[in-house]
């Protein structure tokens, strides 16, 4: 390779070509291509290929299992014991165990009376029931609206507090910390958690609450989302499929056969003796419900998903909240993965299979391959190859295994199965943000720790309507995307020379792909809202 470099290798190159400068250029390029170019882009091709085959056997092997115990497996009330509660005609409500509900929220205009109203109305005896609203709004008049309406259900009778702190330190984690430190919560053997969006249904303590009192060995049991405002657009119908096969597979699968998974941050109830040993909320990173629930399992606590459960909340319609959010659920678990790697390691009260599928398939596999590979291998390997076709990539690897992985996420939401190829262009998209937001995580880089609450705006069909007849203002920075544009016109101009010149015939899915980053890089996907 030296030789390459010296000055009589390079003059040999010009022989026969000192006047054709276009030529001496040729020559070097070739020979740098082969050296050098050719062998690095073989070996990551090689490398992603490996990432593909590990993400598409974690993939295949959970929907395997879940399927196999969905059909001949026990729901989660014969694989633990579940007893309504009862009167006692001499204890009457004591028999109830007594439980807050925290819900924290952040200028909460749309929702607050939504979420505060759906908390109230759970049934379970009022005198077993503490509801907590921690606002952090930095908005004085949404302050006094979400006090008034407190007031408002406790002249009902309701055993309503509301909480609000002199700074944001911590924000999630740090408000639902500071929750617990009064009296009144300190007292309460469960604790359950609703953010700002959400509406359970009144009987969601009768349906959780259960398998946590007789069940010692429970330290939280899980719902799963449903989303009302699926149909509001594209957007929303597409996150809608990702969410759904996590809940349906990854959660799921989590739940029956290691008894772990990742809190989901909301719509759960932890015991309280789970929480306090698992050390409390910490806000090291974005994803404190993650870190909550790994700590938590590392003491020896068994996690409990209930599918059946659902409760209603909304999606981010609007794309700059989606990116937001996106950003702190793919940076916020490296981050986490970074933080405590050997401490996964080193413990020794779960089974060593426990801690490799925390791990390996918990957090390497699902939260930084799963990323990374799906930028690198479609948005980088395959236009690459085709201006250096010497590296030819296997055919399983861009038409089976993706079409596979494709089935099996759409698989969870047929009524949007029409919609796959827009998904795929969709997440190939997002990856670019998740895959940027995953190495900010791993080396702790600047926005590590940023949070930005997502914006939501609570009945999708009001939005809807006032988006659509209202002309949207935006501000050039805020609506172009630089980046996701870059690589649109670099995708677009390797489809081009694939077209002419190619030999693999990747144009049609390049050309896709590019329409696709072009169009998000100026910020025409999900709901239009114009500035205030």
């Amino acid at each position: 390779m030296e030789k390459l470099f010296t000055v009589a290798y390079l003059s040999e190159l010009f022989v026969g070509a000192h006047d054709d400068i276009p030529k001496q250029f040729e020559l070097i390029w070739g020979h740098i291509k082969v050296l050098l170019v050719v062998p690095f882009l073989r070996i990551f091709m090689y490398i992603n290929l490996v990432m593909l085959i590990m993400l598409f056997t974690e993939m295949v092997y959970m929907v395997v299992v879940v399927t196999t115990n969905k059909l001949f497996g026990k729901k989660p009330e014969h694989r633990y014991k579940f007893e309504p509660f009862e009167d006692d005609a001499e204890l009457g409500s004591s028999v109830y165990p007594l439980v807050l509900v925290q819900v924290p929220m952040f200028n909460e205009r749309e929702v607050y009376q939504l979420s505060i109203g759906a908390a109230c109305r759970l049934s379970w005896p009022s005198d077993r029931i503490v509801v907590q609203v921690l606002d952090d709004s930095t908005d004085p008049l949404i302050k006094g609206m979400v006090e008034m309406e407190c007031q408002s259900w406790a002249s009902k009778g309701i055993n309503i507090h509301y909480q609000v702190r002199d700074n944001r330190k911590g924000y999630k984690a740090g408000a639902l910390k500071e929750g617990l430190k009064h009296d009144y919560a300190k007292q309460c053997e469960y604790v359950v958690i609703f953010d700002a969006d959400f509406q359970p249904e009144p009987d969601f303590l009768t349906q959780t609450i259960p398998f946590l009192h007789h069940n010692s060995k429970l330290g939280l049991v899980q719902g799963r989302w449903k989303f009302v405002n699926s149909n509001d657009c594209l957007m929303t119908r597409i996150q809608e499929i990702s969410l759904n096969y996590h809940f349906k597979v990854e959660q799921e699968f989590g739940s029956i056969t290691y008894a772990f998974f990742g809190f989901n941050g909301t719509a759960g109830v932890w015991r309280m003796a789970a929480l306090d040993e698992a050390g409390g909320w910490k806000d090291r990173t974005t994803v404190e419900d993650m870190d909550l629930a790994v700590r938590a399992s590392l003491k020896g606590w068994e996690f409990l998903y209930i599918g059946s459960l659902m409760v209603k909340n909304e999606l981010p319609s609007v794309l700059k909240a989606y990116r937001y959010q996106q950003h702190r659920w793919s940076c916020g678990p490296a981050n986490l993965f970074r933080k405590m790697i050997f401490e996964i390691m080193r413990n020794n009260r779960v089974t060593l299979w426990k801690k490799l599928y925390v791990l390996y398939s918990f957090f390497f596999v699902r939260k930084i391959v799963a990323h990374i590979v799906a930028f690198t291998l479609y948005c980088i390997v395959i236009p690459a190859t085709v201006l250096i076709p010497e590296v030819m990539i296997p055919v399983w690897s861009t038409i089976y295994i993706p079409t596979i992985i494709t089935l099996l996420n759409a698989a969870g939401t047929p009524r949007s199965f029409y919609l796959v190829v827009f998904w795929v262009l969709f997440e190939n998209v997002m990856s670019l943000h998740r895959t940027k937001a995953t190495f900010i995580g791993l080396f702790e880089a600047q926005r590590a720790n940023e949070w930005v609450v997502t914006e939501k705006h609570g009945d999708a069909s009001r939005v809807k309507t006032e988006t659509q007849h209202t002309q949207p203002r935006f501000k050039i920075g805020e609506r172009i995307l630089m980046l996701e544009l870059f690589v649109g016109f670099v995708l677009f101009g390797c489809a081009c020379y694939d077209l002419a010149y190619g030999k693999y015939h990747y144009y049609v899915y390049l050309y896709l792909q590019a329409i696709a980053f072009i169009i998000m890089g100026c910020g025409y996907m999900g709901n239009q809202v114009p500035n205030s």
